[in-house]
C-alpha cells in the first residue's frame, strides 16, 4: 500500500503544523509531524482502522477518519492499494464546513 496526500489535505497540514509551531514552538511542531507521519504509517498496515466519517457519507465513496493527538482529523479513502488522504484540519474548527470543502 502506498498514501497519496491530495491537496486540500497537504495544505490543512501545513496549517496545523504552522499553527503548533508559532504557538508551542519547534519542537512541538516535530513531534506533530511525527504523530502523522505514524499515524500515516499505520493506516498502511491497517487502512480499516478509521471510522466511516458521517460528514461523509452524502457522496459515492466511503470516507474514514483518525483523530490525531486529540485535535486533528486526517480524512481518507481507501482505492485498492492506495490510500488518499483527503483532509486534515484542527477538530475546533466548524466541521460541517470543513467537509463540504473537501471534493
Amino acid at each position: 500500500m502506498k498514501a497519496i496526500w491530495q491537496k486540500s489535505a497537504k495544505a490543512g497540514r501545513r496549517q496545523v503544523a504552522a499553527y503548533i509551531r508559532k504557538e508551542f514552538g519547534v519542537k512541538r511542531a516535530k513531534r506533530f509531524r511525527q504523530e502523522v507521519d505514524d499515524t500515516v504509517n499505520q493506516l498502511l498496515r491497517s487502512p480499516g482502522i478509521g471510522q466511516i466519517d458521517p460528514l461523509y457519507a452524502d457522496r459515492p465513496l466511503t470516507y474514514r477518519s483518525v483523530i490525531i493527538n486529540g485535535l486533528n482529523k486526517m480524512v481518507y479513502r481507501i482505492d485498492g492499494d492506495i490510500i488518499y488522504i483527503v483532509d486534515f484540519w484542527d477538530t475546533r474548527r466548524e466541521p460541517v464546513n470543513q467537509a463540504r470543502q473537501t471534493e
